[in-house]
């Protein structure tokens, strides 16, 4: 970390976003009565996106070309698992898009769902390493998590039947109200830790893509739903940039263990 990482913030971003989307569209047609809207394209919507980001994530290794040999160490390496349930819901999404016709067939559904959160959680691991204290914690997991729920919501209300649409208004409104309490609270309680927190604490609190984040990623999204009660065609990719903006900063602004050599 320690620098801006750009193909680890498309991977882990439209990831989520993918993973997210797919588990909106589950919740629609498993919980809720009513038509599930544009299912097909939304599973296809939801490959693209993850195949894209799997794309990203290529250019952050040494040699592209070995990125199979990632598998090798599932028994050790966080990494390696990450990259298994990110290659599984890949498939459960293709699948679903072949077999859809009103809508993807419960058993797939729940799976893909189920795969999804594992593969969040095993990348929720994969960045919490424990050379950055601020970070070595659940806190990479609760960041994914949110990601997951503000753009599989957004980008839902593209395939979602209008009567759907005012529930996922309601879900957004309160993911991005949590999601803003979360960014706003955790580099405060950075600042009460050791020295190495402090530093990440303070690097966030005085960068402008912090700032960038919450005030157009997460507040001017909440603002508009609050007065709308719906969901504007504008929303979903303002709040894609500010996802990738805030990303940005947890992979440049995360201080290393290293920076307090000496333990000042």
């Amino acid at each position: 970390m320690n620098n801006m990482e750009l193909s680890l913030v498309f991977f882990t971003v439209l990831s989520q976003a993918a993973i997210g989307l797919v588990i909106l569209s589950s919740v629609r047609q498993l919980a809720l009565e009513g038509p599930a809207g544009n299912v097909r394209m939304e599973w296809l919507a939801a490959a693209i996106l993850l195949l894209v980001g799997m794309l990203a994530s290529l250019f952050h290794l040494g040699h592209p070309l070995g990125a199979p040999r990632a598998l090798t160490h599932l028994g050790t390496a966080w990494l390696s698992r990450e990259a298994l349930g990110v290659g599984l819901v890949l498939g459960l999404m293709v699948l679903g898009f072949i077999t859809a016709r009103e809508a993807v067939k419960p058993g797939l559904a729940l799976a893909a769902g189920a795969v999804g959160l594992l593969a969040l959680f095993f990348m929720g691991m994969t960045y919490a390493p424990p050379g950055y204290p601020a970070l070595s914690n659940a806190l990479p997991l609760v960041f994914f998590l949110l990601t997951a729920a503000v753009l599989g919501t957004a980008f839902s209300s593209y395939f979602a039947p209008a009567e759907k649409k005012p529930l996922l208004a309601r879900i957004l409104g309160v993911s991005l109200l949590v999601a803003l309490v979360v960014y706003l609270v955790v580099p405060l309680v950075w600042l009460s830790g050791g020295t190495v927190m402090q530093q990440t604490g303070t690097a966030y609190l005085t960068s402008p893509l912090y700032w960038t984040r919450i005030i157009i990623g997460l507040a001017i999204p909440l603002y508009a739903i609050w007065r709308s009660g719906s969901i504007s065609f504008w929303v979903p990719p303002v709040i894609l940039f500010g996802e990738l903006i805030g990303r940005v900063a947890f992979f440049s602004l995360s201080v290393h263990a290293s920076a307090n050599i000496g333990g000042l």
